[in-house]
């Protein structure tokens, strides 16, 4: 592909060759239109010439004068022939131009080259009194002209301009290249440096000679400025990377800890809750344990007077009676409160389990939503708040039951802490319908609701409203992670200040495998 410069030259040799050729073929119109004119003016003299001068000698039949006119005549190269044809005789006189420029006589009327030119000759004779006659045709001539001159003359003009037209195409290229190089080496080596400065680093670029003090010259200088700018900005920048670099480092070991630090506050989230669960639990226990501790005490106080009595032999039947309805009354007692108690313990032990063990198994969803309820109650009572179930009966999940009572218990216990004060009547209900593969639960309370600058961020940890009073932000991120991580699921909130919050939550009955919820995990970073 052309350059700049062979285009530059090509363009003038096309423009100079397009005018000389304009020029030329103008000259050559002008040339071959006068050679016509000369042309012309020559045929027409020499017909005149002959009609004035042969007529008188053909009339008189002098040959030889006829002859020497002809003669005469033939000195134009144009003229091929000249024939002279008598009324009686014939040919009278003629002659030839030979291809050797010679010219010789015509013997016989046989055909001659060139464009023939006929003009009859007519003879005028005064008459004895001097009066004018009318003219009387004596003869013809026949005079052959050739354009092989003109057209010989046209051809030598033509070679004569091509060859000034290559002339002077030469010498334009000549003097293009030798000017053009006085513009183009210095472009040539600021190319090569812009090359080089994009595919090398800048460093190991050397600045042009900027010793020019024209245009071409100020380009230069201006290029080294910019390469100057250059290594001065790739320095800055490598700086900046450095220190980039070791922020990236510094925030990536910050992060790093604030992630270990935030799953320690987590563990240590739902080991309080764990062990909020174990005291009250331990305290609901107290009491039917002290009532059948009590009742077995009485039971066996009133056994041992009946075997005093039954040892002395003074055994009556009131006093029969009497133990019979004190062993019916503890026995019942014993046997309510110690139901009640196994009642908790396998409650608290089902639900400290799965808190602690994170195993995954299949159970029923409404079942295990009343356990964890009932795990609640050592809160619940000390409150006006009643937690009403709507769970349709059979709904099976294959999941992770520590992680959903960790979820019901942070979403109840929000509820208590903040939707409620202290001596307020509530309602917390917790709905849950089933849609195909999908379980939709719905944790509303009709308390005061949640602000609308606070409903963007409820999931963000260490968000409270109860800073200071004991709230660690840290239950609804807990709730938002374990159904975004470890369910594969999505929980949403909604709320209207004054009228409560309702809580939706959507889980698959069977939770996806590990990849699939890691991937949901990317995607809540992400």
């Amino acid at each position: 592909m052309f350059g700049i410069q062979g285009r530059l030259t090509l363009l003038f040799v096309v423009i100079v060759t397009l005018v000389l050729g304009i020029s030329g073929t103008y000259a050559q119109y002008s040339l071959g239109h006068e050679l016509e004119v000369s042309s012309q003016r020559l045929r027409q003299g020499v017909l005149t010439r002959l009609q004035t001068s042969l007529p008188s000698a053909l009339w008189d039949l002098d040959k030889a004068k006829v002859d020497n006119i002809v003669a005469a005549e033939m000195m134009p190269p144009e003229l091929v022939s000249i024939r002279v044809y008598d009324t009686s005789v014939g040919l009278f006189s003629g002659k030839l131009r030979n291809d050797n420029g010679t010219i010789s006589a015509i013997e016989n009327d046989a055909a001659v080259g060139g464009t023939p030119v006929v003009a009859d000759l007519a003879y005028r004779d005064s008459g004895a009194a001097g009066a004018a006659l009318k003219p009387v045709i004596v003869g013809r001539v026949v005079v052959n002209f050739s354009r092989a001159q003109i057209d010989a003359t046209l051809a030598a003009e033509v070679r004569r301009k091509v060859t000034e037209v290559l002339l002077l195409d030469l010498i334009l290229v000549a003097a293009l290249a030798l000017s053009l190089r006085i513009v183009f080496d210095p472009l040539k080596r600021l190319r090569d440096g812009l090359f080089d400065l994009a595919t090398r680093g800048s460093d190991e670029v050397e600045e042009l000679p900027d010793s020019r003090h024209d245009e071409l010259g100020e380009v230069i200088r201006g290029f080294n400025a910019i390469q100057r700018k250059i290594k001065s900005n790739i320095q800055r920048i490598r700086e900046a990377e450095d220190e980039a670099r070791k922020a990236a480092q510094t925030t990536a070991k910050a992060l790093d800890d604030l992630r270990r630090t935030q799953e320690s506050l987590l563990q240590a989230e739902r080991l309080a809750s764990l062990g909020g669960l174990v005291a009250g639990v331990a305290h609901e226990i107290n009491t039917p344990v002290g009532i059948a501790l009590t009742s077995a005490s009485v039971l066996m106080e009133a056994t041992e007077k009946v075997q005093t009595a039954v040892e002395g032999g003074n055994i009556k039947k009131s006093d029969i009676t009497r133990y019979l309805e004190t062993a019916s009354e503890s026995t019942r007692l014993i046997m309510n409160n110690a139901y009640r108690a196994a009642h908790l313990i396998h409650s608290f032990k089902q639900i400290a389990v799965d808190q602690v063990s994170e195993a995954r198994r299949r159970f029923e969803l409404r079942d295990y939503i009343n356990e964890v309820v009932s795990s609640l109650q050592p809160k619940l009572k000390k409150t006006r708040i009643t937690v009403n179930i709507a769970c349709p009966p059979d709904i099976m999940m294959d999941s992770y039951p520590g992680a959903l009572a960790q979820v019901i218990t942070n979403l109840t216990l929000n509820c208590v802490e903040h939707a409620f004060e202290a001596d307020d009547e509530g309602r917390i209900t917790i709905g849950v319908a089933q849609q195909g593969d999908w379980i939709e639960m719905q944790v509303t309370d009709n308390g005061k609701g949640i602000p609308p600058d606070m409903l963007d961020k409820v999931f963000d940890p260490f968000v409270t409203t109860r800073r200071g009073q004991g709230g660690t932000g840290l239950g609804l991120n807990i709730v938002f992670n374990l159904i975004a991580k470890q369910f594969g699921g999505s929980i949403t909130v909604s709320s209207v200040l004054g009228q409560g919050a309702s809580f939706v939550l959507r889980m698959p009955c069977v939770t996806p495998a590990e990849d699939v919820t890691l991937h949901a995990d990317a995607r809540l970073h992400a």
